[in-house]
């Protein structure tokens, strides 16, 4: 058992913080109180003048998949021999010994959804993953986690260029369409008994029984309301991933319902789909009632800068309560793993992090990050 003592503790389930003590066992935070008297069986952690936190989530990234120290052989992302690959698995690509782990852990952030780039128009797998561990499958909180789509520059410069389809945004929706269209037939037909099981329709499963989202890369306005033209057409869950101009669209997104994930704007505007990126608009889609998570989109800016992109957000105009909700509980939400993680109450995963002051403060240090209630790494 792990004892913290004296912490001001955000649990995220409310705005203001509490002045407590919080005991771990086996992993799960076991119960938070004014005072929790200490046993000999208690590792004790003194967290007065600190700051705990549950850990903080990355809600799209490719950590562990595009590893830091980059070759060919290291950046397995994009199958990019087939613009229709959903079969692939984030969990047969991802190697825990990438260095970005460590800085992951090191800068409090202990939960991240991983998987395939955007070079196809259905890419693969995601899954979501704790930062800390030797093996993959001991790391997985849920995998499949999401199915993702890409529409825009990245599937029509892969395949386009040569000559192959999707040379358009016509061509990558037609593809995107057409597969979702043959896997309704299928489930369909099961249901009425017929059919035989089929390997590249039941990657679909969990998604048309409702259970993962569609996770569409989309930048532009036009992409934003194609993803959720098709997700609306196929009765499907969808997150707006990057969703870069989608400050200029931020009512009709609020209307479709569907969460989206923004950034990542601390990295360079290298194409003219992202011409538009800026700070504020994660701050606008969630005045506008959206639920926003932020994103590095690691390696394309590296994950330990998740905090200071909340906090640029909130220099450009986001609420500072929806800034620390964007990389805790609402991007669990958004991840559909809520129930584990994201916040600090009892009966959920101890992922924690300590620090002598506000996440958003630039000069804030992280003392302790704790995953499954173990100390996994301390200043």
């Amino acid at each position: 058992m792990l004892l913290i003592q004296n912490g001001l503790i955000h649990t995220m389930e409310q705005k203001e913080p509490l002045r407590a003590d919080l005991l771990i066992r086996d992993g799960k935070i076991a119960e938070i109180a004014e005072s929790i008297p200490p046993t000999e069986s208690m590792q004790l952690v003194n967290a007065a003048g600190l700051r705990v936190f549950p850990g903080f989530i990355d809600a799209h990234s490719h950590i562990g998949i595009a590893e830091e120290k980059k070759t060919p052989q290291g950046d397995p992302s994009n199958e990019g021999t087939n613009p229709i690959t959903p079969c692939l698995r984030a969990l047969d690509a991802i190697n825990p010994r990438d260095s970005a782990f460590h800085n992951a852990v090191a800068a409090g952030i202990t939960g991240v959804m991983t998987g395939p780039g955007s070079s196809n128009a259905i890419g693969g797998q995601f899954a979501f993953i704790k930062t800390h561990g030797r093996r993959v499958d001991d790391m997985l909180v849920l995998a499949p986690a999401a199915v993702k789509l890409a529409f825009g520059e990245n599937p029509m410069s892969n395949y386009g260029v040569n000559g192959n389809i999707p040379s358009t945004r016509m061509g990558i929706a037609s593809l995107i369409r057409e597969e979702f269209f043959l896997a309704r037939q299928y489930f369909d037909a099961e249901s009425d008994g017929g059919g035989q099981k089929s390997f590249g329709m039941e990657c679909y499963r969990e998604l048309f029984e409702g259970k993962i989202p569609l996770k569409a890369h989309v930048h532009r306005t036009d992409d934003i309301f194609t993803a959720i033209r098709l997700a609306k057409e196929f009765g499907l869950g969808l997150t707006l991933d990057h969703c870069t101009e989608g400050h200029l669209i931020a009512q009709e997104i609020a209307e479709s319902g569907f969460p989206a994930i923004v950034g990542p704007s601390l990295a360079s505007r290298t194409k003219d789909e992202v011409s538009l990126s800026d700070f504020k608009t994660a701050g606008i889609l969630q005045k506008a009632g959206v639920t926003v998570a932020l994103t590095t989109d690691h390696p394309v800016s590296r994950i330990q800068y998740l905090p200071l992109c909340a906090a640029l957000a909130v220099k450009e105009g986001m609420d500072e309560w929806g800034a620390l909700r964007a990389i805790t509980i609402d991007a669990a939400r958004i991840c559909r793993v809520d129930e584990r993680v994201g916040s600090i109450r009892p009966g959920k995963d101890a992922d924690l992090v300590l620090l002598d002051g506000s996440p958003l403060e630039l000069a804030s240090t992280v003392r302790m990050t704790i995953i499954d209630g173990e100390i996994v790494w301390q200043q």
